[in-house]
């Protein structure tokens, strides 16, 4: 089994939200902690103080992913920060509502590079100098129907999901590769608790989930040394009835 504790993670958008609640699940784990950040500073320093309180280590670094060059010296400053790293979690997303008609080559390109390319290039850096780790790729549980109000985000999604099944044979065997589709967990910024109430009943075990549910996801992974190229839904069942939006 993969042993947790003392292991480095380095976690993309983990100043906040899903990225947050991962890094001090990790940190709670003894796992010490690469905070990547771009323009959460503020939230990004808090989560250090955090993560300090739990005994790990942590270190800040910014990335702009709009940036093509910045997966690989992201990957380096974190090495040379930390000492090593084991764990890769590509969180970090771009979230915009884009209707497919109205959709323009700009569009397509930023949700592209952030949400697709830029894991992809990040996992390949990282397995140059990782010998024996563990590479975890934030989803949507979107990805199991069509969604043509966010069509370059879910766009962007599914590649994510095809990269993560390749990488899964291209790193084995010291590296394995999965993806968590998260569904019904914080609702969107600047939405209240009400945005999840409203629509728990489109879930199957008619409840929205939490943070904690798809940490618990995170570990399971991080532990088993059997299982690499699965894409884990953490959506109540929501995959099973998904629907198509923005017809």
């Amino acid at each position: 089994m993969f042993e947790l504790k003392g292991k480095t993670a380095l976690v993309t958008g983990a100043a906040k939200r899903i990225g947050k609640a991962i890094s001090i699940g990790l940190a709670e784990q003894g796992i010490n902690v690469v905070i990547h950040y771009s323009k959460s500073k503020k939230g990004a320093e808090e989560l250090k103080d955090d993560l300090a309180k739990l005994g790990v280590k942590s270190w800040l670094v910014r990335a702009d992913f709009s940036d093509p060059s910045s997966s690989r010296t992201l990957i380096e400053r974190s090495y040379k920060l930390s000492g090593g790293l084991d764990i890769l979690i590509n969180n970090a997303s771009v979230f915009l509502p884009r209707d497919m008609r109205d959709t323009k080559l700009v569009g397509i390109n930023v949700d592209m590079l952030t949400n697709a390319w830029t894991p992809f290039f990040l996992s390949v850096c990282f397995s140059e100098r990782t010998k024996y780790g563990r590479i975890i790729n934030l989803l949507d549980t979107r990805i199991a129907g069509y969604d043509f109000n966010h069509f370059t985000y879910y766009v962007s999604k599914k590649m994510l999901e095809t990269l993560t099944k390749m990488m899964a044979l291209k790193l084995a065997p010291n590296i394995t590769v999965n993806g968590l589709a998260p569904g019904l967990i914080l609702p969107p910024i600047g939405e209240s608790v009400t945005y999840l109430e409203q629509r728990k009943d489109t879930v199957p075990l008619k409840k929205y989930g939490s943070t904690a549910d798809v940490l618990d996801a995170v570990l399971f992974l991080l532990k088993n040394d059997f299982v690499t190229g699965q894409i884990i839904y953490v959506d109540g069942g929501k995959h099973l009835i998904q629907t198509t939006e923005g017809v």
